[in-house]
């Protein structure tokens, strides 16, 4: 891959980007409007994104299916990444698609990112290839000269708008402080205020071209924001996952997300999956079989540990919308399904579950399919199974909660140690190691490969010679 055919991708759609943001611009307000970050006439954001697409997706240029799949995938990704970065930075958000349905936290909405993905398909599939034919033309002296001095100056561009920002961001400070610095505010302390805020976009050209490119920025509410609204958020969404006491006494058994409550959810989640590998065998593989994960009881600890995994990540943030937490959870879930089949050949040289015959899978670990199935999971577990469970649980007797939970930890504990030394045991069985102890004779008589076959029908030993 030449390094100088990918700089004069990143510069030709830098300077398309800033093309089609001011045509979008002038269509919408009637005028040119510079909307890149920064002064110079590129927006990095479309060259980033082009060379992200041609470095990950040269492979199958050629089927427009994938790249339309994955150029959704990553450009969406990409947006929302950047935008996210650039409200923390800048205290605003660079492009807001809240009030548009579907969307994901205000960054993107669904239609726009497959909009992004057809782009990103005809852009690889039809552009690229005919910009590759030209660039191979240029003298490498010219583009090694053209791209030096255009990378110097977008170096410089940029270290100039930060340096702006970050000016900017002191003197907003100074103002928030100003409106702070009493009880009660005047109208006259108010109109003071305003007045030295909208100087600060009228004298001096790199604000005022900041100001013309993102209108939000030249918002009064950042600075007359008398309480913190994110702690006032955050607690009225947690007013529907659980009731605050002032008392500490008055508060239930596990209240909040201590760790009794984990476990509970643990257990509750490693049940629940017995339950749907049980109804996705008979349904999807058409035949009826028990699925679990340990020797004693109906669970699947996989399931109960992503459960309590999501539930840490997004119990606050369940109020995303349904589209970002369905992401969220194929994510975790996804990459918490390839940890643990990682972890169970590394440690016992055996997997439960392999994909390598399915579309889009990884390392055989986990693919797309199961990726979305994860998703669905966790989008109806956050939103409205886990506040019932949480209730549920609370509501039981703080005594009798105690010594159920004891006697719950003690038997998992067990479960857990008597399902890995069974499951080690049938792998030294499977490679022709006899019994060294009266407990390993025991594995032998209670736990035998076929009572182990029954138990875990899909557990396979990697280093078997079968």
């Amino acid at each position: 891959m030449n390094i100088l055919t990918l700089c004069w991708l990143f510069i030709i759609f830098s300077f398309g980007g800033w093309i089609a943001e001011g045509i979008r611009a002038f269509f919408t307000t009637g005028k040119f409007v510079n909307k890149g970050f920064i002064t110079s006439p590129f927006c990095p954001i479309y060259g980033a994104g082009v060379i992200v697409l041609y470095i990950t997706l040269s492979p199958v240029s050629d089927n427009l299916p994938l790249l339309f799949l994955f150029s959704t995938l990553l450009l969406s990704a990409i947006i929302i990444i950047i935008g996210y970065i650039t409200t923390k930075i800048l205290g605003f958000k660079p492009w807001d698609f809240s009030k548009m349905r579907m969307h994901i936290g205000s960054y993107i909405t669904f239609p726009y990112a497959l909009w992004l993905g057809v782009l990103g398909a005809v852009v690889l599939y039809a552009i690229v290839p005919v910009l590759e034919i030209f660039i191979g033309h240029i003298p490498i002296i010219v583009s090694i000269v053209v791209i030096i001095a255009i990378s110097i100056l977008l170096v410089l561009d940029y270290i100039t708008t930060f340096i702006t920002i970050i000016r900017l961001k002191k003197k907003i400070a100074k103002l928030k402080n100003c409106a702070f610095d009493e009880n009660e505010i005047s109208e006259e302390k108010i109109l003071n205020i305003k007045e030295n805020y909208n100087l600060l976009f009228t004298n001096h050209l790199m604000r005022r071209r900041l100001a013309s490119a993102f209108p939000e920025l030249n918002n009064m509410a950042y600075i007359l924001e008398f309480a913190d609204k994110l702690s006032e958020v955050k607690y009225e969404n947690m007013l529907e996952y659980t009731t605050v006491y002032i008392d500490k006494d008055e508060e239930p058994f596990a209240f909040g997300l201590c760790f009794t409550k984990l476990f509970f959810l643990f257990v509750t989640g490693s049940f629940v999956g017995t339950i749907l590998e049980t109804i996705w065998a008979l349904f999807a593989e058409g035949h009826f079989e028990i699925r679990v994960g340990m020797v004693y009881g109906p669970f699947i600890p996989v399931y109960g540990l992503g459960a309590c995994l999501l539930t840490l990540v997004l119990y606050k943030l369940y109020k995303l919308s349904d589209t970002l937490l369905f992401i969220i959870s194929a994510v975790i879930g996804g990459g918490f399904e390839y940890l643990c089949s990682w972890f169970q050949e590394m440690v016992f040289g055996t997997i439960s579950w392999d994909y390598s015959g399915t579309p889009f899978n990884l390392d055989g670990r986990t693919n797309l399919m199961y990726a979305l199935i994860w998703g669905f999971l966790g989008l109806v577990w956050v939103r409205y199974l886990y506040p019932s469970i949480s209730k549920l649980i609370e509501k039981m007797p703080k005594r009798a909660g105690s010594i159920i939970t004891l006697s719950l930890v003690v038997f998992m504990i067990f479960n857990t140690l008597m399902s890995v030394t069974a499951v080690w045991r049938w792998r030294d069985r499977d490679n022709g190691i006899p019994p060294a102890s009266n407990f390993e004779l025991y594995l032998d008589k209670h736990f035998n490969d076929e009572k182990l076959q029954m138990l875990f029908p899909n557990m396979q030993n990697v280093n078997s010679n079968e």
